[in-house]
């Protein structure tokens, strides 16, 4: 019975989320929606939750007829029949059961599956912005608790309100139809039950909400320090004894609402056998008065105590069937509100596929495509946001949304084969720029072109396969690194990949190593240094073989040693490939094409290092003065 009442209370959202609510005709459409494909087993579940309400009230009757016929007429075969048939009740319910529970099993892990697959496809569509808004632990939130929660609507919610009136129903028809007047003694003591068990089953889910999120605060804790870099952050700073009082302070809160909670539950069975030994006590006193009257049986006082079990918890938890289906809804709600997130960056419907750039191992097109255009293209950061607050937990964003336009007018052309630099202080535009050619974000006026195509009239697919990242701080997932180089093609031979990661000038490294490509690298690539996860970037990119490199800061975790070999590597790996380079340390980029330098969003200056530092002007002053603190730093 604990575990009964635990079921309805434990695992609702707050009652300040449904108070007041009504169920949304267009939201029941759209989970009849998902709730389709399992129409049949729907029909099925719901029948065999029929059948099986129907055949709980049969037993009582055995037991009558085995008490006012079978024992007082000493029928041995009678009481043998009712007996066996008791017990086939019994076996056909076992076999019920199974069927029910095989069924609600096959719902409700459909529709979490259905309902996952959508929304971890829908997050993966969302703009970088959405990623820089959302809290990653309530993401994942919606994944697992708000999914399981919206299983329950067509699962425990709706088997529970359905095999409860089925119950209540027939029962009731039994009562009257063996004695009325014994029917409503039972029904007399309803009003305080259902009060009592709705007083304390109120308070219950308001404790049992903040042990959820206590346990969820501190769950979020855990994580945060537990993950290499809040790990390597406590050890660094030596905070181990603060640390462990407030995470004490944290579980000891979960400590006190489940003391709490453990107590209202324990109040609650109390009242809720209270109550119900004084409808038994009605029953037993009036029905006995009955009997010495001659009005009924003995065997009618028996089976209506077994009713009286049946009839009111049943009836009390139909009392909480509103709230109990608004809160199923509000699963669902907060499933859909993901789900209808815009994208951002979405794929227009006559989108056509990118054809022939390929880098310089690729078909016949090798080296003749992957041109880059910038059209007068300006951009600026609000309304490219897309987020969700309750995501967010209200946390503050550093998005430049009020900083006005980050890049203005900018035009230029990088042609195949070619090296474009950009460089520029700090906020000038250089990461935002290339980010707009894979379509992280969408231009805000202007057009970015690929080999003549507006990037917005090509499928994402084809266009990101033409485009090679090695970001500033690249990230390795927690798997093997043959795993993660075969990220970025899948079907590459070992012997591509031990060729990739030779140009990358880290083959021999990984060789050295005790298990070499099948070493797992840990969380975000933690086992290996900057430099090693640099080169290991280095060398997924040219697995990709793409015609467009995009290089951000890729050297700048490198000592001088790796920065030398990366080098090296890069004059072979970008040959016939076009490449945008953003890089602090100009020495790098010297002997780039074209060199933009950005200064407040627009290009300042453009041209080869030679002209540029001739003309003087922001670019020169940036690199005298690179090279006077590299000169101080020497001698120091």
């Amino acid at each position: 019975m604990a575990g009964m009442w635990h079921a309805a209370w434990g695992f609702r959202h707050g009652r300040d989320e449904v108070e007041g609510a009504r169920i949304n005709r267009a939201l029941v459409r759209r989970v009849l929606g998902f709730a389709r494909p399992y129409r049949v087993i729907i029909g099925v579940f719901l029948g065999v939750i029929v059948v099986e309400a129907l055949l709980d009230v049969i037993p009582p009757l055995l037991l009558r007829g085995i008490i006012d016929h079978a024992i007082p007429d000493k029928d041995q075969g009678l009481v043998t029949a009712l007996a066996t048939a008791t017990i086939g009740v019994f076996v056909l319910n076992a076999v019920l059961g199974i069927g029910e529970r095989w069924c609600s099993a096959s719902i409700g892990e459909g529709l979490i599956y259905d309902l996952r697959v959508a929304l971890f496809d829908h997050v993966q569509q969302m703009p970088v912005a959405f990623f820089t808004r959302t809290q990653t632990g309530a993401l994942v939130s919606r994944l697992n608790n708000d999914v399981v929660g919206a299983q329950r609507a067509l699962t425990n919610t709706l088997g529970t309100v359905t095999s409860n009136t089925i119950g209540v129903a027939t029962t009731l028809i039994v009562m009257f139809t063996l004695e009325w007047r014994l029917t409503l003694a039972t029904l007399a003591v309803l009003p305080g039950f259902v009060f009592a068990a709705r007083r304390i089953g109120a308070r219950l889910t308001d404790v049992t909400r903040e042990q959820m999120d206590h346990n969820a605060a501190m769950s979020n804790r855990m994580t945060e320090r537990f993950n290499v870099a809040g790990a390597l952050l406590m050890i660094l700073f030596g905070r181990r004894a603060r640390e462990t009082g407030q995470f004490a302070n944290r579980a000891d809160l979960v400590r006190k609402a489940g003391v709490r909670s453990a107590m209202l539950m324990r109040a609650l069975i109390l009242v809720l056998g209270l109550v119900a030994a004084l409808g038994t006590a009605a029953v037993y006193w009036l029905g006995a008065r009955m009997v010495i009257s001659g009005a009924i049986s003995i065997g009618t006082i028996v089976a209506f105590a077994a009713y009286v079990q049946r009839l009111y918890q049943p009836l009390t938890q139909l009392t909480n069937a509103r709230v109990e289906i608004l809160t199923a809804f509000v699963a669902f709600e907060r499933v859909f509100e993901v789900l209808d997130l815009p994208l951002g960056v979405e794929e227009r419907p006559d989108a056509v596929e990118l054809q022939g750039p390929r880098g310089p191992s690729g078909p016949s097109e090798r080296g003749t495509g992957g041109e880059v255009a910038f059209d007068h293209v300006t951009f600026e950061y609000s309304g490219t946001g897309t987020g969700l607050a309750s995501l967010e937990q209200d946390a503050p964003t550093l998005t430049p949304a009020s900083s006005g336009p980050v890049l203005v007018d900018v035009s230029f052309t990088a042609r195949p084969g070619e090296m474009v630099a950009l460089v520029g202080p700090s906020g000038a535009g250089k990461s935002t720029l290339v980010s707009l050619v894979p379509r992280l974000y969408d231009v805000t006026g202007g057009r970015v072109l690929l080999d003549g195509h507006d990037v917005r009239d090509l499928t994402l697919e084809s266009l990101r396969a033409a485009i090679g990242v090695v970001p500033q701080d690249p990230h390795l997932y927690h798997v093997s690194i043959a795993e993660n180089l075969r990220y970025a093609r899948p079907d590459a031979t070992d012997d591509e990949m031990v060729e990739a990661c030779r140009m990358a000038r880290i083959h021999d490294l990984i060789a050295s190593l005790p298990d070499a490509y099948e070493t797992v690298v840990g969380d975000r690539g933690y086992r290996l240094s900057g430099g090693e996860k640099q080169r290991l970037a280095i060398a997924r990119m040219l697995l990709k073989d793409p015609a467009v490199v995009i290089l951000d800061e890729a050297t700048s975790h490198l000592d001088s040693e790796s920065e030398l070999l990366i080098q090296r590597a890069l004059a072979d790996a970008l040959a016939g490939r076009t490449s945008l380079v953003i890089a602090h340390r100009l020495s790098t980029i010297v002997s780039a094409d074209t060199i933009l330098v950005l200064d407040g969003g627009r290009i300042a200056q453009h041209g080869p290092h030679a002209e540029l530092m001739a003309a003087g002007g922001l670019y020169a002053e940036l690199y005298r003065t690179q090279y006077r603190d590299q000169a101080a730093t020497a001698g120091m």
